[in-house]
């Protein structure tokens, strides 16, 4: 059932977060002027800017729910150095930098429930933030393994030579991987666009890890409801890749909803779109599953 689309005046403004390693991240806060009960984390998927969600914050925050945004530190604002010399990792953004976004969404909003709203990584690295138990729901939209071995050709065939070839190779050269000349986001730091690779190219994405590079995880005891979103033209977060991330947390309550962007009117959603205000245009209903979501929570 749809909520009423009364709309709320709404502020934005920027904040710094400190991480327990000592970065600061550049935020975003989207603050309605009535009183927020629901306060929402949005998470970024791989070397996304916060701005690249900022119509979709603006959306929710004119609906009444509390929204933070933020770049991963070596991202964006939250590049405080070199790149090369960033020794941030995939690890270190859902450990670290996802868990002080939260505690900073609880700072700015006291009197509310948390909710997180991930961007495939954004999504996939709830479970090493030791906060995670402090979030009320998780709305997950293009979040999967993006396991290389699922993925269909011709786009398998790119897949391999981004990760076999200009990952390994730029690392090499240049000390981080410039994903932004091939169109993939910014930059990454060298350490996330290694593990990028390697939990790609295994099983279970992040499981990948498990007992290697990541001793301590709460992927076993996360049990918040989730909904998870993806689209059949999603290249990377196709539908077995969906299930495949859906299996490392094994006690989410999860409800998946796999849609073709036609039966919206739309002709592609893929791994980005969904949050593009051209998609809204066309597709309200998208964007309202968020909201009712969040209200039913």
């Amino acid at each position: 059932m749809e909520n009423s689309p009364t709309i709320t005046q709404t502020e934005a403004y920027s904040l710094s977060i400190m991480t327990d390693r000592n970065q600061a991240l550049a935020a975003t806060v989207y603050r309605p002027k009535t009183p927020v009960k629901k306060a929402v984390m949005i998470a970024p998927a791989t070397g996304i800017k916060r701005q690249f969600y900022h119509n979709f914050a603006t959306h929710l925050a004119e609906h009444g729910f509390g929204i933070l945004t933020f770049d991963n530190e070596g991202i964006g604002e939250s590049l405080s150095t070199d790149l090369a010399k960033c020794d941030a990792s995939l690890i270190s953004w859902g450990r670290h930098d996802m868990s002080a976004v939260l505690d900073a969404l609880q700072d700015e909003f006291t009197d509310a429930t948390y909710h997180l709203i991930g961007h495939s990584a954004g999504g996939q690295l709830i479970g090493l933030m030791p906060n995670s138990q402090s979030i009320a729901s998780v709305f997950n939209v293009a979040c999967s393994s993006g396991r290389i071995k699922n993925m269909d050709m011709p786009y398998k065939l790119k897949a391999i030579g981004f990760m076999e070839a200009f990952i390994p190779l730029t690392n090499l050269t240049l000390g981080y991987t410039p994903s932004d000349k091939i169109g993939m986001g910014e930059p990454l730091p060298r350490g996330v666009a290694r593990q990028w690779r390697e939990w790609c190219n295994g099983a279970g994405y992040i499981k990948t890890a498990f007992g290697k590079s990541i001793h301590t995880h709460f992927y076993d005891e996360i049990d918040m409801p989730a909904l998870w979103l993806g689209f059949s033209d999603d290249e990377i977060a196709n539908s077995k890749n969906m299930d495949d991330m859906i299996r490392v947390f094994t006690k989410m309550p999860v409800e998946k909803r796999f849609l073709d962007p036609k039966d919206f009117g739309v002709s592609s959603i893929g791994h980005m779109r969904y949050f593009s205000s051209r998609t809204n245009a066309k597709a309200p209903k998208l964007w309202q599953m968020a909201i009712d979501w969040l209200h039913n929570q």
